[in-house]
């Protein structure tokens, strides 16, 4: 099943928990690595909704110029749903996840056809696609699929904290990519 098709079937909470963990995945690395995770308490009100406004705006004010880089971050957060209902948290997870992407895309080796690759992976098509992406769009299917088994279940919390481990496996993996980067560019200076 493509990433599409997963955001389509998702409920709520597997909705709210995959949008919410492409967006962590986005963030740069702080410079000490001590700072705190910004989105992190957002993890609470993904199995039933409950304090999803109020954790959104304190994320958001967290988020704030504090966090330097994260300007798309921010917005998204800035346009979450503040009600948590299928609809728009669907619209919004979807954002998230080509936001997501393009972050991973932009750090393989350019493509001629990068600008269109996230989307062609989301329904099926990974032809052309970089490490980078392909192991993002794989972790957005892993996630959207532990989510899905445990959904109406006893496990529901279990999946939560899964979804959450893939994730911050994926963020290592990302922010390792960025500070060599980094330190290549400030090494050619």
């Amino acid at each position: 099943m493509s990433l599409l098709e997963l955001i389509t079937r998702a409920d709520e909470r597997s909705l709210a928990a995959s949008g919410l963990a492409c967006l962590e995945r986005c963030l740069p690395p702080s410079g000490d690595g001590t700072a705190p995770e910004p989105l992190r308490p957002l993890w609470a009100s993904c199995g039933t909704g409950q304090d999803w406004g109020t954790r959104l705006k304190t994320a958001e004010e967290a988020l704030g110029s504090a966090v330097p880089g994260a300007e798309r971050v921010r917005a998204l957060i800035g346009t979450a749903p503040r009600e948590f209902t299928e609809g728009p948290l669907r619209a919004w997870a979807d954002a998230c996840s080509l936001l997501a992407l393009e972050v991973h895309r932009a750090f393989d080796p350019p493509t001629p056809d990068a600008g269109e690759l996230p989307a062609r992976c989301r329904s099926g098509e990974t032809a052309g696609a970089g490490p980078l992406l392909l192991g993002e769009l794989l972790r957005q299917t892993a996630i959207l699929e532990l989510l899905a088994e445990t959904t109406g279940t006893a496990g529901g919390g279990a999946g939560l904290r899964r979804a959450l481990d893939v994730s911050t496996e994926g963020q290592r993996v990302l922010r390792a990519v960025m500070s060599r980067r980094a330190r290549g560019r400030s090494g050619s200076l």
